[in-house]
């Protein structure tokens, strides 16, 4: 196997620490960067045979472009979504992108479990009154699960992980998805107009495309239930940040649940304690009660991490060798 060089862009720690575990032979040769492929740091690649992106980076014409004028034709991504990545523009140009499509399902169902429960029944205010020796019950009062309709858009490995969790509860779950058709018979296939109507929870699974962006938007959520839970693990611009505010503050949202943020590349995964925070949406949905939002933590296991690796690293050998396998993108 041909010896190869990488340009890590975006990283972190814990993405340096898990990558090196699973390259302890040497067979590739890694650079890692904390900051953003765009523009002006696809420079920072020069000598690589190729580059290695998360959520927040920009590959979009203008730098797949420059990539190719410094002989990289390899973009692989460390995570499942794609929309940072202008594929027409990639095929144009030759250049194979790869990605992890099922790191862990099991990772991302399991966070958006544990923001309805913690949303729910206020364990995140509970702890916090405990610890200062307040013991009261008072406006801590949740629901129980059992019983409740459960909407899921997007019926893919994390969706489907998500459904069977929430029938776990037996809860009914109603599943909507305009290309999956082989479903788990407790679920209920629906249009997506019919989910929005009849679910209590309604939780997004679904990539970030030109025809789900601003999918929860002003429209569709006058036809949620009053009072609806929803919860997003997904893509942030998957919700209409101005629009999900307006219903927070008329209380059609009841509560929401979000590890992702339409604007989040501006603030996630930087520690920002200290600062002023430039960004008045954030900190508007930052100051409702019946708001909790995590840092686009669903991914991060110790066994989805380890997944992440090894799967990037086979995609770099399955596309320097020029074989298509499903990770294959273009």
């Amino acid at each position: 196997m041909n010896r190869m060089k990488v340009a890590f862009y975006s990283t972190q720690p814990y993405d340096q620490s898990s990558f090196e575990e699973m390259n302890q032979d040497k067979t590739h040769q890694f650079l890692f960067f904390d900051i953003d492929l765009n523009a002006q740091t696809v420079k920072l690649a020069e000598g690589c045979d190729a580059v290695c992106i998360f959520v927040n980076d920009h590959a979009d014409a203008m730098v797949l472009e420059q990539l190719v004028a410094l002989n990289i034709n390899i973009v692989v991504l460390r995570c499942a979504g794609f929309n940072q990545v202008d594929l027409e523009a990639a095929r144009r140009l030759g250049i194979h992108v790869y990605r992890v499509p099922a790191y862990s399902p099991e990772a991302v169902a399991e966070h958006a479990v544990a923001m309805i429960l913690t949303l729910n029944r206020k364990t995140h205010k509970a702890y916090n009154r405990v610890r200062e020796g307040n013991f009261s019950l008072n406006r801590l009062t949740g629901f129980n699960l059992h019983g409740k309709t459960v909407g899921v858009v997007g019926l893919g490995r994390i969706g489907l992980a998500f459904c069977k969790m929430m029938c776990g509860f037996g809860c009914k779950v109603l599943g909507y998805d305009p290309v999956q058709t082989t479903l788990p018979d407790e679920v209920e296939k629906v249009d997506f107009e019919e989910l929005l109507l009849k679910s209590d929870i309604i939780s997004l699974h679904c990539p970030l495309v030109p025809d789900t962006q601003h999918l929860i938007n002003e429209e569709n959520l006058a036809r949620m239930k009053n009072g609806v839970m929803l919860i997003n693990t997904s893509r942030g611009a998957l919700i209409c940040t101005k629009d999900i505010i307006k219903a927070l503050k008329t209380g059609k949202v009841g509560y929401l649940g979000i590890d992702v943020y339409e604007q989040e590349e501006k603030l996630f995964f930087r520690d920002f304690s200290g600062y002023i925070i430039d960004d008045d949406d954030i900190l508007r949905l930052m100051s409702f009660p019946n708001v909790l939002i995590t840092s686009h933590q669903g991914f991060f296991t110790t066994e989805a991490l380890a997944e992440i690796a090894l799967t990037t690293i086979r995609n770099l050998d399955d596309a320097k060798k020029g074989v298509k396998t499903e990770n294959a993108l273009t």
